[in-house]
């Protein structure tokens, strides 16, 4: 949805400016790929730090 929302700005104001509206694929591919890196690592730390513990220290927040 971002994206799409991303997209839609630029073209607008591109429109605005009689300019035309160019998004290049390689800045929406990199743009995904780094959402999905930072929502693995975000995902992936805390679940690493869980499982050295109890799952009774984990719960417990320790």
């Amino acid at each position: 949805m971002g994206a799409a929302l991303g997209m839609a700005a630029t073209a607008a104001f591109a429109l605005s400016q009689d300019w035309p509206a160019v998004i290049p694929f390689t800045s929406v591919a990199a743009g995904f790929g780094g959402a999905v890196l930072v929502g693995v690592a975000a995902g992936l730390y805390p679940s690493v730090r869980a499982s050295c513990l109890t799952p009774v220290e984990a719960l417990a927040g320790g």
